[in-house]
C-alpha cells in the first residue's frame, strides 16, 4: 500500500490525502487521467510515477521541472517511508507512506513460482492459489433432438 500527502507549503500540515492498497503504478500530473491531480502551473501533465518493482518502490521524474527529494533533483529514486517530494523547486510537496506491497495477482503468483528452480518431481501448480478455481468433469453434451420436418 502507498499513500501520498499533499502537505501545506510552509507549514507541512496535511492537505489531502490519497491511499492505494492494489495500484503497482501511482502516476501524479496536472492532467485529469492521472490517480493524483494536481492543479499548479508548475506540475507537468504527467510529472512523478510511482512503480512497485522487484518488491519495493521506485519514484520517477517524468516533470518537465524536475522532482526533487531533500532539494535534489532525482531521476529515479527508491521510495522510503516518509519522504518528501517538491515537484518542481517551488511546486507542491508530498510525503510518502509505503507500508506493505500489493497483493498479487494470481497469474504474477504463478510466473514467481515457475521463475523458481524445482525438483524433478515437483508440480509447480500445486503452490498456487486455487480458492478461487473450480475444475468441472466433462460431461456428455445434452443437445435435443432436431426436428426435421
Amino acid at each position: 500500500m502507498i499513500t501520498l500527502t499533499l502537505l501545506h507549503p510552509h507549514q507541512l500540515l496535511p492537505l489531502k490525502r490519497w491511499t492505494f492498497d492494489r495500484e503497482t503504478v501511482v502516476r501524479v500530473g496536472r492532467a485529469p487521467d492521472n490517480h493524483v491531480v494536481l492543479y499548479s502551473a508548475v506540475v507537468s501533465r504527467h510529472h512523478l510515477e510511482l512503480r512497485y518493482e522487484d518488491r519495493h518502490w521506485m519514484m520517477v521524474n517524468l516533470g518537465t521541472n524536475g522532482t526533487y527529494l531533500d532539494d535534489k533533483l532525482i531521476a529515479t529514486k527508491q521510495v522510503e517511508d516518509g519522504a518528501i517530494v517538491r515537484l518542481a523547486r517551488t511546486g507542491p510537496k508530498l510525503q510518502v507512506h509505503v507500508t506493505a506491497p500489493p497483493p498479487l495477482s494470481p497469474a504474477k503468483q504463478l510466473l514467481q513460482i515457475l521463475d523458481k528452480p524445482m525438483a524433478e518431481d515437483e508440480d509447480p501448480t500445486e503452490k498456487c492459489v486455487h480458492h478461487k478455481t473450480r475444475v468441472l468433469k466433462d460431461s456428455p453434451a445434452k443437445v435435443p433432438p432436431e426436428n426435421n420436418k
